[in-house]
């Protein structure tokens, strides 16, 4: 069971766009950041447990050419092996700045060049892995970063080609060293995901075909794939085969947030329905094969639900955004 906690209060709504959210705990300071986009801009805020905010920042997009202010399309915290980047992604280009937001340290314009007039250009889907940062784009194609240790002398590596529509979520999941282990998904409009392996070099390992609906938000935790389609449903793939699993018919409405606790496998899904639900993914001793249970369902009553995250790494404790909503509501296990 869940209980509700103090708010933290918003200066404006959540846009309403799918993993409108993203949350970054500094267990060693007590503290828990919190990202929002709306707009032109995106809101930064830090919470003790209590949470009473404590420091709130906002970020513009940068304008790059064109007459009109571009909109933020996603905010999320790249956690590397030996720093933390807050990316930003908006319809001009890609924006990283130290954790805190005080420093841009890169800038990458997108190139309009390949669209035709009706097409519009942006970026969106953020995940670091290992030394890269990866971030989907329009075009179905995704960017890599490499980042160094430090500094701004951040390099576009390469640019990775699977997906004909444009990139709406990737995730990721350290590979551990091991061979030919699936660890990084990319989503797109047409509910595709490609399935790749990052070391050395980014490999496409699998294509998992789409149904004609979109697939918003993905997740991967110990070569399981979670992904949440526009019609509502969550699959379970099986990452190195592709394989379905799993099929939930979890919300009425479409997914607009999946997201995991890797510690206990716990999967949060959230969509335009109201509901937050909770389940717990794990294998058969047996046969290995995926299983799901339902653990705790939540609703945020009128509300267009569009963002959700766990707020730890064991799943005790989340929080929810949603369009025209002035505040985050978190809630924590009883």
């Amino acid at each position: 069971m869940f209980r509700w906690e103090r708010s933290i209060p918003l200066r404006g709504s959540a846009a309403a766009l799918c993993n409108n959210l993203s949350v970054l705990q500094l267990p060693a300071r007590n503290l828990t950041h919190f990202g929002v986009v709306h707009g032109p801009s995106a809101q930064l805020l830090s919470a003790a447990p209590e949470g009473v905010p404590l420091a709130q920042r906002q970020l513009h997009a940068k304008e790059g050419a064109g007459v009109s202010s571009p909109l933020i399309t996603q905010v999320h915290w790249c956690v590397l092996p030996f720093r933390v980047l807050l990316v930003l992604t908006s319809h001009r280009g890609i924006q990283m700045y130290e954790s805190d937001g005080s420093t841009m340290v890169y800038w990458h314009a997108l190139d309009s060049g390949d669209a035709t007039p009706v097409q519009a250009v942006f970026a969106r889907g953020i995940a670091a892995s290992g030394h890269f940062i990866c971030v989907g784009t329009w075009s179905g194609r995704v960017l890599v970063f490499d980042i160094p240790a430090k500094g701004p002398n951040i390099v576009l590596s390469e640019e990775l080609a699977g997906h004909q529509t444009p990139i709406t979520d990737i995730a990721t999941e350290p590979a551990q060293g091991q061979d030919c282990v699936a660890d990084m998904v990319t989503a797109d409009d047409s509910g595709l995901l490609c399935v790749w392996r990052s070391e050395p070099v980014f490999t496409l390992l699998t294509c998992i075909p789409g149904f004609g609906v979109p697939c918003p938000s993905v997740q991967l935790w110990q070569g399981i794939i979670a992904a949440g389609y526009g019609n509502g449903q969550v699959h379970l793939y099986e990452a190195t085969t592709g394989n379905l699993h799993v099929q939930i018919n979890a919300h009425a409405r479409a997914i607009s947030a999946l997201d995991l606790a890797p510690d206990v496998g716990k999967l949060l899904s959230a969509a335009e329905d109201t509901f937050v639900h909770i389940w717990k993914l794990s294998r058969s001793p047996e046969s290995s094969y995926i299983e799901v249970e339902h653990c705790h369902g939540e609703c945020v009553s009128d509300t267009q639900v569009c963002g959700a995250r766990f707020c730890d790494s064991s799943g005790s404790s989340f929080a929810v955004t949603g369009y025209d909503l002035a505040e985050i509501r978190r809630f924590s296990s009883v």
